[in-house]
């Protein structure tokens, strides 16, 4: 597969000029590399992973950093979070001297504690997702959006097999002292069956043996290493009694199928979990359109103790709501309307809110047909479409990145 343009790409390409440093986190294998070298082919390029590497930057940080020649992208820079605070000296010997340092990590959590500490107003961060439809069509709900898995889909599965040993073997290791792999491995497993539903700590910890708090430290584990996506209920009541929980869904939707054991299309559509991963592509879709465009994550769900259910509210500024009801069907009826037509008449007249069924559109077109007063339904590229614009409803710009 050639080269997919990433588009985060012009936001970085902004940063790179406005401030001395630039770090991209993100899951492992996500293109953070391929991307930065590609939008910066100039700069210097230095792996902070292998062992000799990480022993030399250790014993001399101060040495290491004299020897590399700016731009330079340090790659995986978790690996040596003390870095950070003579890279800040660095930078601090001339201030005004932006695009400098392009970072990269694949464990967040470590990586903002080094930033936070040493670097702050120095560096913009930017997080990267696996592939999304918008990027390229061959992102689907069965094979997801990594690139890896994309390129060779008759490998896919072995790649998603050694994408899990990795990932369990360096990342998990990395950020916890887990010695039980295999049980963190069932509980993976037991979170792929718990897709789409609200998250009960309790429910998952009776199977696997484990205490609460241990679940607790697995789960913040997942979302540090932009695993799963924990959707919050919406903070506003609008004068009803709220389901508080939040709803759990994988980012990656090729990664839920291989660990609910899919094997193809055809198993996906006739599964039970046909709606669950259907909820979870859309939820992570949505998610990567606002982190792409360098916006704040606003996805939440709304529910009440009176069953009233609507699958995402997306908040789209200036008192703006949007909506969303997920349909695993080519097919939509009025039915579909429903929640979202009971729940927009429970928000106040102050909100402006865009009403919309996401379905599975066939090849035939991508009008928008109208299911009840207010309320349309929608493929969901045409959703996306929606999405990338701002709030005053203009299409959002595309810079082109400076090389």
């Amino acid at each position: 597969m050639a080269f997919i343009p990433r588009a985060i790409a012009p936001a970085l390409a902004r940063a790179f000029r406005q401030f001395p440093a630039l770090l991209l986190t993100g899951p492992r294998r996500a293109g953070k590399t391929t991307l930065l070298r590609r939008l910066f082919p100039r700069a210097a390029y230095h792996l902070v992973e292998d062992p000799d590497v990480i022993a030399r930057i250790r014993s001399d940080p101060r040495g290491f950093l004299e020897e590399v020649r700016s731009p330079a992208i340090l790659d995986e820079v978790q690996h040596v979070p003390e870095l950070f605070s003579y890279l800040r000296t660095r930078i601090d010997r001339v201030p005004r001297r932006c695009g400098q340092w392009l970072l990269t990590g694949s464990q967040d959590a470590p990586l903002m504690r080094g930033v936070s500490e040493s670097m702050a107003g120095r560096v913009a961060v930017f997080h990267l997702l696996p592939l999304s439809l918008q990027e390229t069509r061959h992102v689907s709900m069965w094979r997801g959006g990594f690139p890896e898995a994309l390129a060779r889909p008759s490998a896919a599965e072995v790649w998603f097999r050694s994408y899990l040993q990795t990932y369990l073997e360096r990342d998990v290791r990395a950020i916890s002292s887990i010695r039980d792999l295999s049980t963190f491995r069932r509980f993976l497993a037991l979170l792929a069956g718990r897709c789409g539903q609200l998250l009960n700590k309790t429910d998952l910890a009776a199977p696997l043996g484990v205490s609460v708090p241990t679940i607790t430290d697995w789960l913040s584990i997942l979302e540090t290493t932009a695993q799963i996506l924990l959707v919050p209920p919406f903070y506003e009541n609008f004068g009803k009694r709220l389901i508080k929980s939040p709803k759990l869904y994988f980012v990656d939707s090729g990664l839920l199928c291989h660990l609910l054991g899919l094997a193809n299309e055809a198993a996906l559509a006739r599964s039970p979990f046909l709606g669950p991963v259907s909820e979870g592509f859309v939820a992570s879709e949505l998610m990567k359109l606002q982190v792409n465009a360098g916006r704040r994550r606003e996805l939440y769900y709304f529910r009440d103790q009176q069953g009233l259910e609507v699958d995402f509210l997306v908040p789209m500024g200036a008192r703006r709501l949007r909506l969303i009801e997920v349909k695993a069907s080519r097919t939509v009826t009025p039915a579909a309307a429903v929640p979202l037509a009971r729940l927009g008449a429970a928000i106040p007249q102050t909100y402006v809110v865009d009403k919309r069924v996401v379905y599975w559109q066939s090849a035939e077109g991508s009008s928008l047909s109208t299911l009840a007063p207010g309320v349309r339904a929608v493929g969901l590229e045409r959703l996306l479409e929606e999405g990338a614009r701002d709030p005053a409803g203009t299409p959002l710009r595309r810079a082109r990145a400076r090389r």
